[in-house]
């Protein structure tokens, strides 16, 4: 509804058209009345209304100087003057304060006021249709300009030869006189892309509407420039001087620090930024990008709304595949116990470990994919649950995760769900004794496991405790034991330098040629070749 304002000194007549106007019915809202200008424009300040019904002449601010300051903070608002027959002709002076109508209290009939009310309704109407078109085109035109030098950056660094006379040229008419100054480039990037996005109707509006955020900081740092290449990467570009009183680092920090609160404070969304080195020329400006574009690393391990110089690459020579027996064994401590509690505590430390040692980013998400689909593949072996996620959509998940921030919330999701549904599979289609003899197993899958020795744990005769897990499980405990153990034997295999005489002993078995002729009737290979074919 659109908001009335109504200004009267003549407290009868304030209350006879409070009352005798149905404003719902007209689809206005009088939202205050007032017996003079003064605190009427006092309460304009804080709440502006779409349409002024006011009298002439008032104590301490007549309507006339109500109108002008009130159309000066609003040009838009409608107005309707309440007037007396000695008033008339000083009313009409005023027409330069573009007054819409004007009705005289001695002969005032309440259907002309709602004439009047309706016609001054249809302007505000029409004005709020014109501001949507006018937006709606600035928008388009500034999107336009946008998509333009994002097509310009992308072409400066994926194309090899897109140097040429122009392209100096089409900088300046982007704002970067790469000729005639130097910058300093900077990686800006959003931190938790996948959460920030599902509060945007598309990818397109966010983007946009971080756009908009820096193009207002911007407006007051001369000669800086805000270029957008992809959905989570833009790049600043701040004047650079050499001079020691200059001081251009400190200036672009305190920029990028405004730029972080305000993009935070009106979207709640986390950005980071990578500062690089001055750049003066087309091939420092392409070094100068691609240099802070390859920094994967650094942008992996950084910590939220962060400004960062950029720093050389560094690798650890150590493998993170050494941690993933390890990590594997964590997991099925998990699963058995099946407590969600622990799951932050477990993926925080290897959050902990990947951040100490610095590991490659795309070592860390191959890690995780592996030890993600060596889990699938274990709990539909051992018939704990059988997930729907297939192994495409998981690596298409992680693949896309730019952050050790990301990866941590990210698998504390995944563990949550995935322990939920694993407690739902099992409670809902076997018997307690059987989920009790399957945790029993993973628990000991180390040592030698018999029938008789699960069916006395679980105070059960040996005939009926065989021919209920058979009936439960579709296979016999002998079976499922022997399986869950040659599938242990595979991970220890490739993921540890231990020997298969070493293997054969940690999973509880005392003869070794016995234990090499079960893994080949199950593996289709001996130990020693399944090992050397992963290698």
């Amino acid at each position: 509804m659109y908001k009335v304002m109504l200004v009267d000194d003549d407290y009868p007549v304030l209350e006879l058209l409070s009352e005798i106007i149905n404003w719902n019915q007209l689809g206005l809202n009088l939202q205050s009345i007032h017996e003079n200008g003064a605190s009427a424009l006092t309460y304009a300040l804080n709440e502006m209304p779409d349409i002024l019904l006011t009298d002439i002449g008032m104590p301490k601010m007549n309507g006339i100087e109500l109108t002008k300051q009130l159309k000066e903070m609003n040009p838009n608002l409608q107005v309707c003057m309440l007037t007396c027959h000695n008033e008339f002709e000083y009313a009409h002076q005023s027409l330069k304060l573009n007054v819409q109508d004007y009705l005289l209290k001695d002969t005032l009939d309440p259907k002309d006021l709602d004439e009047v009310l309706i016609k001054l309704k249809k302007n505000v109407e029409k004005e709020n249709q014109q501001k949507i078109k006018e937006f709606k085109l600035e928008s388009i035109v500034e999107r336009n300009r946008e998509s333009m030098k994002r097509e310009f950056l992308r072409k400066t660094l994926y194309q090899h030869t897109y140097e040429n006379v122009g392209w100096y040229d089409e900088a300046l008419s982007y704002g970067l006189d790469v000729k005639g100054r130097t910058y300093i480039p900077v990686l800006c990037f959003i931190q938790d892309y996948r959460s920030a996005k599902e509060c945007y109707l598309s990818e397109d509006t966010l983007t946009f509407s971080i756009q908009n955020v820096i193009s207002e900081v911007l407006q007051d740092e001369e000669e800086s420039a805000h270029f957008t290449l992809e959905k989570k990467e833009s790049f600043l570009f701040f004047p650079y001087s050499s001079t020691l009183k200059s001081d251009s680092y400190g200036k672009t920090t305190r920029c990028l620090e405004k730029i972080q609160r305000n993009v935070f404070h009106t979207l709640k969304i986390s950005l980071s930024f990578l500062v690089g080195d001055p750049l003066d020329s087309y091939m420092s400006f392409k070094h100068s990008l691609q240099t802070l574009l390859n920094s994967t690393n650094q942008r992996f391990y950084i910590e939220n709304c962060t400004i960062e110089k950029k720093r050389a690459e560094t690798k650890t020579s150590d493998s993170l595949f050494e941690w993933y027996d390890k990590a594997s064994n964590e997991i099925r401590q998990l699963i058995i116990k099946k407590d969600t509690a622990e799951v932050t505590p477990l993926i925080t430390k290897w959050m902990d470990i990947f951040k100490e040692k610095q590991y490659s980013s795309e070592m860390v998400k191959d890690w995780v994919l592996k030890l993600l689909l060596d889990l699938k593949v274990k709990l539909k072996a051992l018939q704990f649950f059988g997930t729907n996620t297939s192994n495409e959509v998981l690596h298409e998940e992680i693949i896309v995760i730019d952050s050790l921030i990301e990866l941590r919330k990210w698998l504390i999701q995944y563990f949550e769900m995935l322990l939920k549904a694993v407690n739902e599979s099992t409670t809902k289609s076997r018997r307690k004794e059987v989920i009790d003899a399957c945790k029993y197993v993973e628990i000991n899958l180390e040592k030698k496991i018999t029938l008789d020795e699960v069916a006395n744990v679980l105070y059960l005769n040996s005939s009926y405790f065989s021919r209920l897990f058979k009936k439960e499980v579709g296979e016999t405990f002998v079976e499922y034991v022997t399986k869950a153990k040659m599938n242990r034997a595979k991970e220890l295999l490739e993921q540890t330098v231990d020997s298969v005489g070493k293997i054969c002993e940690r999973l509880g078995y005392d003869n070794q040629s016995y234990f090499i002729k079960v893994f080949k009737n199950y593996a289709g290979v001996t130990p020693i070749e399944y090992r050397g074919e992963r290698k």
